[in-house]
């Protein structure tokens, strides 16, 4: 199982490449592992059955006993042979849906797929910890389904709707999912369900608010009760996608939630009253919804609606017979209802309509389509003897037992008149698509031409329609599968066992089922004479969504509007306030200070200090904002002295690397806006400023002097040299520390620099994130050619080719620039220097796990380089010098440090977990390499990429945009 749960994560990432190859064909490849999972599940089935459980399980987060366990009982063994039956069943069908197509089918086969082995692993996992997980994954895969036409606004909207209705019960359900973890002591579902309710006084209340939690999140999936609005808005996506996620796939992971809940949790205060009642109000809206339908997807849609309803009160009653039942329904509705989408996708493919207004006299075309829909049909509506009728049958017959009791009577009226509903709506379906329709003077209306579809597009739709008399005819076969599931549940006081056949006597459930039928077929002529409103009340739950989130929308407007005003002070303001308010507080509460500090450690720091403190105040007077940045920066490299004193080698070379590269973004940011302080924009309430500050200075020195004699324990970097060495493999503790010992502070800290990397470069290019319009059209001639290069009008060309012109060309885009900003000086020096410093990066790179370096150092010593480049050569030069995306680089330095997190899984370690080689090399003699570096190479790549999207966007983008407004002012 958790093979097959691997390949449905890995098949979908080969899927895109064989789309280009195959078209739609390659449906037929991806059919392959949910055919494998199918088999798989049968084969298990004597084992399931005989109650030798199989179980697997992988270890993945033991210090929270978090397990990737599957584990198949009789309800997980049913539903995975939906899940992958069914979605092989849809994904040969859409070899046929989509013949002819390629845009979007590589990431839509992919998705189909994942989203497959997604539901595979829900219904299978005994970790309720990895269950939450793949919950939402179903969530974010269906998004991308339901929005695959995603040019559409219907689609995107629906995408979104369901997105977030389901992501927000799921939130809900998250915090029961935790509450219930602590409670039990155990992520365990067959654990807790075998514990069962056992808590008393606050541990019981909290187990009933747990339990309603688990509800929503159920409640919101499976489409019931207030959340019943996305599944209809769903019907945006392809057929295909409605066939599976929404009749035998994600609407039923909420259904299994219950169904594998209700028997430990029926009894519970809150269970009964939400499960029973959502449930029969869902039944009744959804089924008179579809009544009222004219497309015939929507009509499914609103009935699937009904038909959720009654899975969930059946399912949910949580006793022994109607838990039979309902797992009886939940195969039939898979069957039937998959098979019905499955029609409609090859009406709306054959005839670009799904509106029963414009289909008439097609049943008469198409008779093998016409009469495996009526089977369907005759399924969903309880007609013997498809499996429909049998568990129907069954359902009312486990409600009838209860008597009076009002929790069996108003499930046993509600299935009642929502089977009568349903029986309605169902034959309008068949109405709607297959009969010869009548004008209103009685003639027959034009026949709707009907091409005949390929028979493989016919496949699915009739093989699912046939099985519902299968399993109807072999409901004796089907009792002996399902009971397992039912026989854990106890019966109801004075009851007997029933069990599934098609012919139980002249019962009373016999009686009611008939008379259900009956009801429908004329309510189906009412509704025939008579039209139904579109709506009983003056607004629907999808204008409640609507409302709420136009609500949303203003109070972000209002709250941005107070809070984001455009104006830097204020903000910077705010936090220095906020600062001030929240440390003062905490000092003035403390019980005592204590400081312990020297006059000085060093004489260089008697240099340094004075120096520091003067460009602090020469800073505050300043009147040119590049004079002020340069005073600032003077603090900076204050703090190189004061690091190389003491003992902080790689500190003091990391800090005036960083000065260096903010002083340059400073000053390409600078460009654009005035030299002086005030010539825009004057400074007002300078005492309000002026307080501000001290008091932000103040609180921070107080800090600072505190904390030299807080500390009450010893240090946690005690012993971080020994484990720099010993686990590490590396001399350099600070470098060991990033890599390794903290990796994954390191991570987040590569996260946050490519995020402020995407902001600064999504702020400059506005409209196109693309670096090729600052890239220089190279002359293919110089690629490879080692002789000198001289300046022509044309470029830089080889001496050879161009005798007239003497001018040696130092830089590839020297002649971009403006000769009164050229300096032949600055771009001799570059050429000679840039190789050498990209070299002395690299050794800082390899260098820095024993001596001062490492990947952060030597990336910002090769993104100095790169400003270098640019500096002396304008954007041309940047281009030549970096002919690449800064996103690859930042990416694929992400990629390797993710893998050094990942890998070691693999291997049974932790991640981050690295281990060491050793060789003996010719010339080199012996050689260590440890696998951190990995990580630090990883680390470089984003620093670099980091520094060539400032340069791209700050220097390269600006000059290109200040260029083309010359340009138009010119013009």
């Amino acid at each position: 199982m958790l093979i097959l749960l691997a390949a449905f994560a890995l098949v979908p990432l080969l899927l895109p490449a064989l789309v280009a190859r195959l078209g739609s064909r390659t449906f037929l490849v991806a059919a392959i592992v949910p055919i494998a999972a199918f088999v798989h599940t049968a084969w298990q089935t004597p084992a399931v059955l005989a109650g030798d459980i199989p179980f697997e399980t992988y270890t993945w987060i033991p210090d929270l006993a978090v397990q990737v366990s599957m584990r198949m009982d009789v309800l997980s063994w049913v539903m995975s042979l939906i899940v992958t039956g069914v979605g092989a069943l849809v994904m040969i069908y859409c070899r046929w849906y989509f013949a002819g197509k390629t845009e979007g089918l590589a990431t839509f086969s992919a998705v189909l797929l994942a989203f497959a082995g997604a539901m595979y692993g829900l219904v299978l996992t005994d970790d309720i910890v990895v269950l939450i997980m793949l919950w939402e994954v179903t969530s974010v895969l269906s998004y991308l389904l339901i929005g695959f036409y995603h040019r559409r606004g219907a689609s995107r909207r629906a995408a979104l709707q369901a997105l977030l209705v389901t992501t927000l019960g799921g939130l809900v359900m998250l915090i029961g999912v935790v509450m219930l973890v602590v409670l039990y002591g155990t992520t365990s579902i067959a654990t807790m369900l075998e514990t069962g309710p056992i808590f008393e006084g606050g541990q019981a209340v909290a187990l009933d608010a747990a339990t309603v939690m688990l509800l929503v999140g159920a409640l919101s999936k499976s489409a019931i009760f207030p959340f019943h609005f996305w599944l209809p808005g769903a019907m945006a996506a392809p057929t295909p996608v409605s066939a599976y996620l929404h009749a035998a796939a994600m609407v039923k992971a909420g259904i299994y939630l219950i169904a594998r809940f209700a028997p430990a949790f029926a009894d519970t205060d809150p269970w009964r009253p939400i499960v029973i009642g959502l449930g029969v109000f869902t039944m009744l809206l959804g089924g008179f919804q579809a009544l009222r339908e004219s497309d015939l997807k929507r009509i499914l849609a609103f009935g699937t609606v009904s038909q959720l309803g009654m899975l969930t009160v059946v399912l949910g009653y949580g006793e022994r017979n109607s838990a039979l039942a309902g797992l009886a329904l939940l195969v039939g509705h898979a069957l039937f209802k998959s098979a019905l989408f499955l029609v409609v996708g090859v009406i709306d493919r054959q005839l670009s309509t799904r509106d029963i207004a414009e289909l008439s006299g097609v049943g008469r075309q198409a008779p093998t389509l016409a009469t495996f829909s009526i089977i369907a049909i005759a399924s969903m509506a309880g007609v013997a003897p498809t499996v429909g009728f049998v568990a129907k049958e069954a359902a009312l017959t486990s409600f009838l037992e209860g008597g009076t009791e009002p929790a069996a009577l108003i499930p046993l009226v509600g299935i009642l008149l929502g089977s009568a509903v349903t029986a309605a709506y169902g034959i309008r379906f068949v109405w709607g698509a297959f009969w010869t329709k009548k004008d209103a003077a009685g003639a027959p209306l034009e026949r709707t031409e009907w091409p005949d579809p390929p028979i493989g597009f016919l496949i699915a739709p009739v093989v699912l329609s046939g099985l519902t008399v299968v399993a109807g005819v072999a409901s004796p076969v089907v009792d002996s599968a399902i009971a397992g599931y039912a026989d854990g549940i106890p019966l109801e006081e004075g009851g007997k066992a029933y069990y599934l056949a098609l012919w139980h006597g002249w019962e009373p459930a016999l009686f009611l089922s008939l008379g259900s039928i009956v009801l429908g077929a004329m309510l189906f002529w009412v509704t025939q004479r008579r039209a139904l409103k579109a709506r009983i009340l003056p607004f629907t739950a999808n204008d409640v969504y609507n409302l709420s989130l136009r609500g949303i929308a203003r109070v972000s407007v209002w709250t941005t509007s107070l809070t984001q005003r455009g104006s830097l002070p204020f903000y910077v303001g705010t936090i220095f306030v906020v600062f001030v308010a929240a440390e003062a507080t905490a000092l003035l509460a403390g019980t005592e200070w204590r400081i312990a500090v020297d006059a000085w450690q060093s004489p260089a720091q008697l240099l340094a200090a004075p120096v520091m403190i003067l460009a602090g105040f020469v800073a505050i007077r300043a009147r040119k904002r590049y004079t002020g940045v340069v005073l600032v920066s003077v603090t900076g490299l204050g703090m190189v002295l004061l690091f190389a004193t003491s003992g902080a080698p790689d500190l003091a070379l990391t800090q005036i690397l960083v000065e260096t590269v903010t002083l340059i973004a400073f000053a390409l940011v600078l460009r654009r806006i005035p030299a002086r302080l005030g010539d825009h924009n004057a400074s007002v309430l300078p005492v309000v400023r002026a307080v501000i500050g001290i008091g932000v200075g103040v609180t921070m020195a107080a800090i600072a002097l505190i904390a030299t004699g807080a500390r009450v324990a010893d240090p946690v970097s005690g012993p971080f040299p020994d484990l720099a060495y010993e686990i590490g493999h590396g001399k350099n503790v600070v470098n060991v520390t990033l890599v390794d010992l903290r990796g994954w502070d390191t991570m987040g800290e590569l996260s946050v620099l490519i995020l402020a990397a995407t902001g600064v470069a999504s702020l400059v290019f506005v409209t196109n994130r693309s670096d090729s319009r600052v890239l220089p059209s190279m002359p293919t001639s110089t690629g490879r050619s080692r002789r000198p290069l001289v300046e022509t009008a044309d470029g830089p060309r080889p001496r050879s080719t161009a005798p007239g012109s003497t001018r040696q060309a130092w830089l590839v885009g020297g002649l971009k620039v403006k000769p009164e900003n050229r300096s032949l000086l600055l771009e001799v020096i570059v050429r000679i220097l840039f190789h050498s410093i990209i070299v002395v990066s690299v050794y800082l790179l390899f260098a820095g796990h024993n001596l001062p370096g490492g990947g952060f150092a030597g990336g910002l010593v090769a993104g100095m380089a790169l400003v270098m480049r640019y500096v002396a050569g304008g954007r041309w030069e940047l281009g030549a010098a970096a002919p690449t995306d800064a996103g690859r680089l930042l990416g694929a330095g992400m990629v390797l440090a993710l893998s050094c997190a990942i890998v070691p899984l693999f291997f049974g370690a932790a991640p981050l977990t690295s281990t060491y080689w050793k060789a003996e090399l010719p010339l080199l003699g012996e050689v260590e390499f440890v696998t951190s570096t990995i990580f630090d190479v990883g680390v470089y790549l984003v620093v670099i990429g980091l520094v060539l999207d400032v340069l791209r966007s700050l220097g390269a983008e600006v000059d290109r945009q200040t260029q083309a407004q010359r340009e138009r002012v010119t013009a």
